[in-house]
């Protein structure tokens, strides 16, 4: 079966989970962590990309991201996954592959989702039981975000600079959003949806998308699909 082509546009977010191969951990030490985010860091502006969100879990890495041209997103992957599974060999006295194939992605309707899925990262530790507030799990952008930790990396979306006029007025109202956990419908719509590579928005943004693309961008409906979407169904 051929791969499902990517939906990326230029200048539209874009939510990307890398998984360990197998589920194995990608990082064994604080220096992986460390090395991972400098590459990130290297990486982007050269590739075009602006990072807004990260966590890096111990077997997955979850990033929210803007490239400025169709492939940005891509090429960007490519450096960082090959320039990390180097280093990680190097230091582990291994070889072969460290990712589970291609990274999943889905397009992320600034408007409507963006924040929320800010919020996704982010309390990812929380929900995965790791911490108990998410300023508490060192290796994620809250702490840039919403306690105004200095940062290279991290580029604000203009969204997110519009919650105020000045820095520390934007923590406060970011921190605000994070009061109470994501609803668990929410939480399994952004999963499926990433693990998909579909768009994450209302009808009206799919269905532009879906014209501008010329093909299916939302999942397929449950029960038995028509013999000529078949194919498309089965993510």
């Amino acid at each position: 079966m051929p791969r499902r082509p990517r939906i990326i546009l230029p200048d539209v977010p874009l939510h990307i989970i890398q998984r360990g191969n197998n589920r194995q951990p990608c990082f064994a030490a604080e220096e992986d962590y460390r090395y991972f985010l400098d590459q990130l860091e290297e990486i982007a502006p050269k590739a075009g990309v602006q990072v807004h969100a990260y966590v890096l879990m111990t077997n997955h890495v979850h990033l929210l991201l803007t490239g400025e041209r169709s492939d940005s997103a891509g090429q960007f992957m490519k450096a960082l996954g090959q320039r990390y599974v180097s280093y990680f060999n190097r230091a582990y006295n291994r070889s072969g592959t460290l990712w589970e194939g291609r990274f999943r992605s889905c397009l992320v309707q600034q408007e409507t989702y963006l924040m929320t899925c800010m919020r996704y990262i982010e309390l990812n530790p929380v929900r995965a039981g790791m911490v108990e507030r998410p300023a508490d799990y060192p290796w994620t952008s809250y702490r840039i975000n919403a306690q105004g930790e200095k940062s290279t990396l991290v580029k604000p979306h203009r969204l997110y600079e519009m919650l105020g006029p000045d820095s520390e007025s934007r923590c406060q109202a970011y921190r605000e959003l994070f009061r109470y956990q994501l609803e668990p419908g929410l939480v399994d719509t952004i999963r499926q949806t990433t693990n998909g590579n579909v768009v994450l928005g209302d009808s009206q943004f799919s269905g532009r998308i879906g014209e501008m693309l010329g093909r299916r961008v939302i999942r397929g409906q449950a029960g038995r699909p028509k013999a000529k979407d078949s194919k498309e169904d089965s993510i």
